[in-house]
């Protein structure tokens, strides 16, 4: 690797000249009045993607941005960098089915992931599923794979460019050969094999219409549930469920452990859930609509289903906690005040989730100040067993069986890539064995070079928010600025864990920076209550939060604004939206991914309508006068003073992102742009990036991850004053 200074960047000195941008036309007949407020949408014909004017509008942009992203030498140096570091093996953990282990392996540069097959946790790994053979590109995803409770078969779902819609595929685990039906116009479905390994029940929405391909912005209605016979044609799976009256709830399904159960989780967003179920004979023939009871009627609170004694069945819920409980329901019984509580709500840790082991035995997994505990219960008494030794960091992934003694976990953290533990319970020891501990191909990477500091600093409103810092360790004595790196979510109950990042050391590594992760209002971190108070009409709390993060790391030295970038994607790109239009003054650079920026009509597009249970519902006054207020497009701003000016902004998007549709990107930039071009303090670039055959992220390729970083870090290094980059 090579240092060089700031009078070398590789053709990347900092140029803070504003681009000629592109003459977007302005509608100006485009004008609606909502609850009195008259609301004007000069660019509502970017809506349309298909459009020759919109497409024009997106090569343009992109004709400014890529050869400002890609045409200096650093751009080269930093890929080949990225491409380094993100060549290591990762896997994740083994799961057991019918005779075989299974697990997903990538060697490094491969765009998808592997599935590999074993004899024995010892044995010889054999490939089993390799995605990257379907497409050159890498473009075609695994999203699902489910197989039958006696492992013959795997049902598995596969998606183009990274659209939310996918088919599903069956494979025979023996012949390695699929079926012949391929089930069509599936989206926001599970795969529920029924225990007879017959068939399965899934969810699609038979009455879509045109390309569904992911570049389609229309919302998707009436889902239904189906059960699918193996080796069928879809034309004669079997219609089981659906709700006409609710054309956008959605549906997933699950199957008791003891096989008699139909179970019905039904959501609208984010507000809690409903259960219904049904119950049958396991062998009997599903030839109808099933007679489906309600247990679960009102939409307050969720509830996750864990295992089930018989009628008794077993949740986790926030159901009157705050930080959820383990409760038990009899169906025999159901009434509220019948419940009983297995496991009552911690005082302060949340319970992120809970398995069922081992036939009489619970693994929980607690969240205490962002950090993963992991422990075992009893499911006949509820009392606490055992608890295993974790360091500070995060349960990453894991597996177990109800009638399997054994489970395996993934450890990882900011510094670890990931080390993946195999206990048995029939053990004597209450001490795991290490299957994998993955190790990251970094010359010179060393664990103990860096340092995870977690802060808690005071938002607006003298709440206390935490922070991860992370960063080399210094001799120096005293704390002196360096470029940073703020990232955040703060939405929809996500919880922004300690997992391990290549794009974060890399930034660290190659700025010789810092990476700010604080834990904003909006998620989980502290149970419903944290949600709550950063969604619907506290959702200013989410970018006070923000903001305040960035006040903190400059007032105690971390940092300095003209070294700070802010970075959110999705939920997370909204926030990047709606701080640079409130404190622009805090950010030298903001890079905006995927981002809702439209808030009076998100809920018009793809899934946007399930969203209203967090933002808000715009049709709804109260609502709209408080989404009003933040929504990054109707609130940019033409620069009259130097605070005024805008960050350097990049913002990106996808041309196949059916959950945030691109329109949200192309109409914000649009007005950005038209608001700064003649403003004689706005002197940093924004600019859009639209990048093809990709969509909300998952199932991205490695190849395009790599280059959608290397783009984000020349645009910092480009924006930011950076004194020196070690390539």
């Amino acid at each position: 690797m090579t240092s060089s200074s700031s009078d070398d960047l590789m053709g990347c000195e900092s140029d803070l000249s504003s681009p000629q941008y592109p003459s977007a036309r302005k509608d100006e007949s485009v004008v609606e009045t909502l609850h009195g407020v008259e609301v004007k949408d000069v660019y509502r014909w970017l809506e349309d993607p298909d459009s020759e004017e919109t497409k024009k509008f997106i090569e343009e942009q992109n004709n400014i941005s890529q050869p400002y992203l890609q045409g200096c030498e650093a751009h080269k140096k930093l890929m080949e960098k990225m491409t380094k570091l993100y060549n290591y093996e990762r896997c994740d953990c083994p799961a057991k089915h019918g005779k075989y282990y299974y697990f997903e392996q990538n060697s490094g540069l491969q765009n998808q992931d592997v599935i590999y097959q074993l004899d024995s946790l010892d044995g010889e790994p054999r490939v089993f599923f390799d995605p990257n053979a379907l497409s050159s590109d890498g473009t075609i995803s695994l999203t699902h794979k489910v197989f039958s409770e006696d492992g013959k078969y795997m049902a598995y779902g596969l998606s183009v460019n990274g659209s939310d819609w996918f088919t599903i595929h069956i494979r025979n685990v023996e012949t390695g050969r699929d079926f012949d039906e391929v089930l069509e116009k599936v989206k926001f479905s599970g795969i529920t094999w029924t225990k007879d390994n017959k068939g399965f029940f899934y969810g699609c929405f038979p009455q879509a219409e045109g390309k569904l391909d992911g570049s389609q912005t229309e919302s998707t209605n009436n889902q239904k549930v189906y059960y699918h016979r193996l080796g069928q044609s879809q034309v004669r799976d079997v219609l089981v469920f659906e709700l006409p009256e609710e054309p956008k709830w959605q549906i997933q399904t699950r199957i008791s452990d003891c096989g008699k159960y139909l179970l019905l989780f039904i959501d609208r967003g984010f507000d809690g859930n409903l259960v219904y179920y049904a119950d049958w004979e396991p062998q009997a023939e599903i030839t109808g609509k099933l007679k489906i009871k309600k247990l679960i009627d009102k939409f307050d609170d969720i509830f996750t289903y864990i295992t089930n004694k018989g009628s008794k069945m077993y949740f986790n819920t926030n159901n009157g906690a705050s930080n959820y409980r383990v409760i038990i329901i009899d169906l025999e019984n159901p009434a509220e005040e019948n419940w009983q509580t297995l496991i009552p709500e911690h005082a302060r840790d949340v319970l992120n989730w809970v398995d069922c082991v081992d036939n009489d035995k619970l693994v929980l997994n607690y969240m205490h100040d962002v950090k993963s505990l992991l422990q075992v219960n009893s499911l006949e008494s509820g009392e606490l067993l055992f608890i295993f030794d974790l360091d500070i960091g995060n349960i990453s992934d894991f597996w177990c069986d109800k009638s399997e003694s054994e489970i395996f976990y993934k450890f990882s953290s900011f510094l670890t890539p990931g080390i993946i533990y195999h206990y048995d319970f029939r053990w004597k020891t209450s001490t795991p064995k290490v299957w994998r501990n993955i190790q990251l191909n970094m010359e010179g990477f060393s664990p103990n070079d860096y340092q995870v500091e977690q802060v808690f600093y005071e938002s607006k409103d003298k709440t206390k928010v935490p922070m991860f810092v992370i960063g080399k360790i210094t001799k120096e004595e005293k704390r002196s600025p360096r470029p940073c790196l703020l990232t955040g979510y703060g939405g929809f109950q996500v919880i922004v864990k300690p997992n391990f990042s290549v794009r974060y050391l890399t930034f660290i590594d190659t700025f010789d920076g810092v990476v700010a992760v604080p834990s904003l209002r909006g998620g989980n971190e502290y149970g419903e209550k944290w949600h709550r108070a950063g969604n619907l009409l506290n959702k200013q709390n989410v970018f006070n939060d923000f903001q305040a993060a960035a006040e903190y790391l400059v007032t105690n030295n971390y940092t300095t604004k003209d070294r700070l970038a802010i970075q959110g994607g999705s939920n997370g790109g909204l926030l990047i939206g709606a701080c640079i239009n409130q404190r622009p003054d805090l950010f030298g650079a903001a890079i905006a991914r995927v981002g809702v920026m439209d808030m009076l009509r998100f809920h018009k597009f793809t899934i946007g309508f399930a969203w209203c249970s967090e933002f808000g519902n715009p049709d709804k006054k109260e609502h709209f006068d408080n989404i009003l207020k933040y929504s990054p497009l109707h609130n940019v701003h033409i620069p009259t003073t130097e605070n005024e000016e805008y960050p350097a902004t990049l913002v990106t998007t996808a041309d196949h992102d059916d959950r945030v549709s691109p329109l949200h990107s192309l109409k914000f930039v649009a007005a950005l742009q038209d608001a700064v071009r003649n403003s004689e303090y706005q002197k940093k670039p924004i600019m859009l990036r639209v990048y093809s055959n990709a969509g909300h992220g998952e199932g991205t390729p490695t190849s395009k991850i790599i280059e959608e970083n290397t783009d984000m870090f020349v645009f910092i290094l480009k924006t930011l004053n950076i004194e020196k980059i070690n390539l």
